[in-house]
Parts: structure tokens; C-alpha cells; sequence
């Protein structure tokens, strides 16, 4: 039955994190509800942490969006929370553990506030886009059922299993918790949550699997990230037929820099190759040691930390992306380099693994510590040969991954893949279920061209 809503639907987006100045989840969050407002009437609703940030984007308060006070209950919680993660950028399911504890409490202000006017028949779709975490549940997903009002869950990833021969690196992360983590099936409220959601958006395919059978025929996949051209908006121009190769993320044993320092180390040595490592962690010390122990530090070089806005400056100066992360849930960064024109050279596991295909960039087999290295290596080795003599090699695949993300990632295009799932959930144009990446993100071999 088609629905008699023919106008932009009136959408209450919950995201609980949206931060316009924040990276990762906050960034996300705000990104996605601030595209739908092209192709809705979105009225945001996020935590008061938030709400500075949000004002001086130019959004009115009352109008736009509402910060909502939680923090009787999430200051103390995530303060104990840091305590027992046991260092900075570590223990990430521990937060989410405690995120599952604080997050109801948010929920239940929310219905406190827009409960009546969601009755009234006030707003055409509730959507929740943040937490992303499949381990958070909805409580008011079930109220929003019984308004007769259309719940939109998502998108929700996380939870990627540790790859067997990182169990080391799983220790070193603080991921106690992870060995336990699929009990979150088990938690109270997550069959209601689901059940009472007229459409689940995941995030990637593993997430896709971790959904019941009974919720698969409401569950579309769209991955998470998305790219805004204002922030990425420069062109690729390597200069000679060196290979400049970068890798962009926290300095932490999951991301992997330590392995492309491995790989990368004879390349360097003998001046075929250069790599910028932009970003900064409790390993940094530890790969600097390295660099300086392989003798390859004349190549290499340790921007630290430097602004999200100013990524883009040193990443358009490279060939590459090198990054050998191996348990990337989303892989933003990827879709970055990608927008760029740099072509991405990843691990072939979860997010990253998802993103790439063969004719856009380079994927390398997800297998032991030492596997990878030589991979990489022989992969780094072979574009190394290529650009000499000719610098202009990679062009063809730079541009393919450029107009990918162009075609797929950009928020634009979210926010009218979005509008695709509200017309399906509302029975507006549009009888049958979306599958929107059906053709965009089909499984491609491991290898090179």
C-alpha cells in the first residue's frame, strides 16, 4: 500500500553523537543528519555535549535541533569508564559496554520531550543514526511502534572478530571484553529493538550477518561513511616517479604501522619510495625506534598529530594510501584518500576490504603478522617498478577511485540513499526493498591488476 505522505517527510533524527568539529562516530552523525536535511525535514535531537559546536555550525536551537542533558547519568559513567579502559584509545569495548548502561537513560529524555508530538503524529519517521554500535539497544523503539510511527534503525556496525593471529594485538588494545562480546545478542532489549524497527541499516556485511533471520527481509546494507567534498576538495598531484606512499590514523597496534615500516623498509633505504605516518599514539616511540633500528629513517616521516582540516594537504602530496589496519569496522579514512584521487592499499578484511575494489585500489590477503608484511611489501615493491619512469601509472585507478566515491560516498549521495530507505519504510514510490549497493560493493578478488 503506497502511503498518502507526498511531501519531504518530517524526520526526528536521534543521534546522540553529531559533533561538526569531532571526527569518527560524532562526525558521522552530524555529517548524515545534516545531509538528510536536502531531502527531508529533519529535526536533530543529540546530547547536550554537542550543543556549542552545533551553534556555531550556524543551527538554531528549538528549530533545528535539541540538546538534551544526560549528563547526570553519562559524566560519572564514562569517567569510570576511562579509568577501566586502562589508557587513551584503548579497552573500545569496555566503552561500549558502558555505552550500552548510559545510553537508555538518553533515550528515555528523549521520549520525556518528543514522546507527545511522535503521538500526535508530529513527525513521519524517528531515526536513529547514532550510536553506531550494534550493541546499543533502542528502547524507544518499541513506543514508536505503538505510535504507528516508522522506526529507522541505523546504520549500525561494529564488532569485527579479532583476525586469529592478532591475539597479541587484542591484549595490547585492552580488549578484555572482546572475547565476550557476542553475549550483547543476549541483552535485554535487543529483541524488542529490533523487532519494532521498520528498516535496519547496517553498515557492512559481517554486521549484516549478526542480524537474526527473522529481521534480515527490513535490513538494507549502506556503509557508514561518507565524504564532504568542502573538506576534501584537493587533487592528487605526486610529483616524479618515486613512490610517495602515506598512512593516516592513531598510532596503535591494530592500525598496523608498525608491519608497513616491515614492508616498506628496503624501499626506503634505497630512496624508491617515501612515506608520511600523519597521526600519533602510545606507539609512536616504538616505530620511531624502529625506523631508527632498520635504517630506513631518511624516507620516512612523523607528522604527529596534526588537525582533521589538514589532512588532505600531505595525503593529495602521495601515490597511496598505505594501510595495513586489520580491524577497520568502517575505514573512512580509505574513502578519504579515495576522494583525493590517492589510491588505497589495504588489508582485504572488514571495512576497508569493502570499500575497495579491484579496479580502485590494491588489497592484500588478511593473514599472520608476517604474511601481511610480505605482502605489502611485494605489493609496494611492484608500484614502486611501475612509477619508475613512468609517473603518471597509477592515474587511471586514481581516477576510478575517485569517481567511485563521487558516485557512492559522497554525504549527498547518503542522504539520497537514506531517502530510498523513507520511501520504502513509508510505501511512498517505492513498494520494493532498496538494495542500493547490490552492484556498487560486489566481492572482487585480492590482487593486482
Amino acid at each position: 500500500m503506497i502511503s498518502s505522505i507526498t511531501s519531504r517527510p518530517r524526520v526526528l533524527a536521534i543521534a546522540e553523537a553529531a559533533n561538526p568539529e569531532w571526527v569518527s562516530v560524532p562526525l558521522v552523525g552530524w555529517s548524515l543528519a545534516q545531509a538528510l536535511r536536502d531531502v527531508a525535514d529533519v529535526h536533530l535531537v543529540t546530547q547536550v555535549r554537542n550543543r556549542d559546536a552545533i551553534l556555531r555550525a550556524g543551527l538554531i536551537e528549538g528549530r533545528d535541533f535539541t540538546a538534551i542533558d544526560s549528563e547526570s547519568v553519562a559524566r560519572p559513567l564514562w569517567a569510570l569508564a576511562e579509568k577501566l579502559r586502562m589508557g587513551e584509545g584503548k579497552g573500545w569495548t569496555t566503552l561500549q559496554a558502558f555505552n550500552a548502561l548510559i545510553y537508555p537513560w538518553f533515550e528515555r529524555l528523549v521520549w520525556k520531550e518528543f514522546g507527545p508530538a511522535i503521538k500526535a503524529g508530529e513527525y513521519d519517521i524517528v531515526h536513529r543514526i547514532t550510536p553506531l554500535s550494534p550493541t546499543i539497544t533502542s528502547p524507544i523503539a518499541s513506543k514508536v511502534n505503538r505510535a504507528r510511527v516508522p522506526f529507522v534503525l541505523g546504520p549500525i556496525n561494529g564488532g569485527v572478530p579479532w583476525p586469529k593471529h592478532f591475539d597479541a594485538e587484542r591484549r595490547a588494545e585492552k580488549e578484555w571484553l572482546s572475547y565476550l562480546r557476542s553475549a550483547y545478542k543476549h541483552l535485554p532489549g535487543r529483541h524488542s529493538t529490533l523487532k519494532h524497527a521498520s528498516a535496519i541499516v547496517v553498515g557492512s556485511r559481517h554486521t549484516q550477518s549478526e542480524i537474526p533471520d527473522a529481521y534480515q527481509d527490513k535490513t538494507l546494507y549502506i556503509p557508514e561513511n561518507g565524504i564532504d567534498p568542502a573538506r576534501f576538495n584537493q587533487r592528487a598531484t605526486p610529483n616524479g616517479d618515486v613512490l610517495k606512499a602515506s598512512f593516516v590514523g592513531r598510532l596503535v597496534p591494530y592500525k598496523g604501522a608498525d608491519m608497513l615500516i616491515a614492508a616498506s623498509a628496503d624501499l626506503l633505504r634505497s630512496g624508491r619510495m617515501t612515506l608520511d605516518i600523519i597521526g600519533d599514539g602510545p606507539m609512536l616511540g616504538q616505530l620511531m625506534a624502529q625506523a631508527a633500528s632498520l635504517g630506513c629513517k631518511k624516507g620516512l616521516t612523523f607528522h604527529k598529530w596534526i588537525p582533521h582540516a589538514d589532512v588532505q594537504s600531505i595525503l593529495s602530496q602521495s601515490h597511496i594510501l598505505s594501510f595495513p589496519s586489520i580491524r577497520e569496522f568502517g575505514g573512512g579514512v580509505v574513502l578519504e584518500a579515495m576522494a583525493l584521487g590517492v589510491v588505497p592499499v589495504i588489508v582485504d578484511y572488514a571495512g576497508p576490504g569493502e570499500l575497495v575494489t579491484a579496479d580502485t585500489g590494491f588489497k592484500v590477503p588478511c593473514g599472520s603478522r608476517d604474511e601481511i608484511i610480505a605482502a605489502f611489501g611485494r605489493t609496494l615493491t611492484d608500484l614502486s617498478d611501475r612509477l619508475f619512469g613512468n609517473p603518471a601509472a597509477l592515474a587511471p585507478m586514481a581516477q576510478a577511485a575517485k569517481a567511485r566515491v563521487d558516485e557512492y560516498f559522497l554525504w549527498s549521495r547518503k542522504a539520497a540513499q537514506i531517502k530510498e530507505v523513507y520511501e520504502w519504510t513509508l510505501g511512498t514510490k517505492r513498494a520494493e526493498k532498496p538494495d542500493i549497493f547490490r552492484a556498487a560493493l560486489r566481492p572482487v578478488a585480492a590482487t593486482m591488476p
